[in-house]
């Protein structure tokens, strides 16, 4: 009988399952874990992001069963690689409900913010119907300043994130 994992509808799970089958691989606690925290919440997340709360909830799994997992899940169409900027690859556990969906990244202090507009999906509808395309998803990213450390001199989303060592993307100038 099929445990479900907790963060995943079952057909995702279901996805998951068959997927794995078709690879020829199983599932294992190790993957079944990683998979478990990697859909505990909704924020994006590095590889060493995912492998820090594999740490934390002592689990036993390396480094490279975290790689693997999170390319399976990738592989699967489960979990996407977004760019957010920055030579560190981002990985967006929430497409799923979402698939069209864009990112605001404060070039300050690295705060995501995801955002819908169905202005843009018309607009995207519109611009790929007129030159001979169907679209099948949306994501833009906006890179901004932090309006709030511009006008007041600081912002707890950066100190929270040096706080917390969560990286910080390269200050342009």
């Amino acid at each position: 009988m099929r445990s479900r994992l907790p963060g995943m509808d079952e057909a995702a799970v279901a996805k998951l399952d068959d997927f794995i089958r078709r690879k020829g691989l199983r599932r294992t606690p190790q993957r079944d874990a990683i998979v478990r925290l990697a859909f505990s919440e909704d924020d994006h997340f590095t590889s060493e992001e995912l492998f820090d709360r594999v740490r934390k909830f002592n689990i036993n799994a390396s480094r490279a069963t975290v790689y693997r997992t999170i390319s399976l899940l990738v592989e699967a169409k489960l979990l996407r690689e977004i760019d957010l900027g920055g030579d560190t690859k981002t990985y967006d556990p929430n497409f799923l409900e979402k698939p069209s969906h864009n990112h605001l990244v404060c070039i300050d202090c690295g705060k995501v913010i995801e955002f819908e507009d169905s202005h843009l999906e018309l607009l995207n509808d519109c611009l790929t119907r007129r030159m001979g395309f169907r679209p099948m998803s949306q994501s833009i990213k906006i890179e901004a300043c932090c309006e709030r450390l511009r006008t007041k001199g600081s912002c707890p989303n950066l100190i929270q994130a040096r706080l917390s060592k969560k990286r910080l993307p390269a200050r342009r100038r």
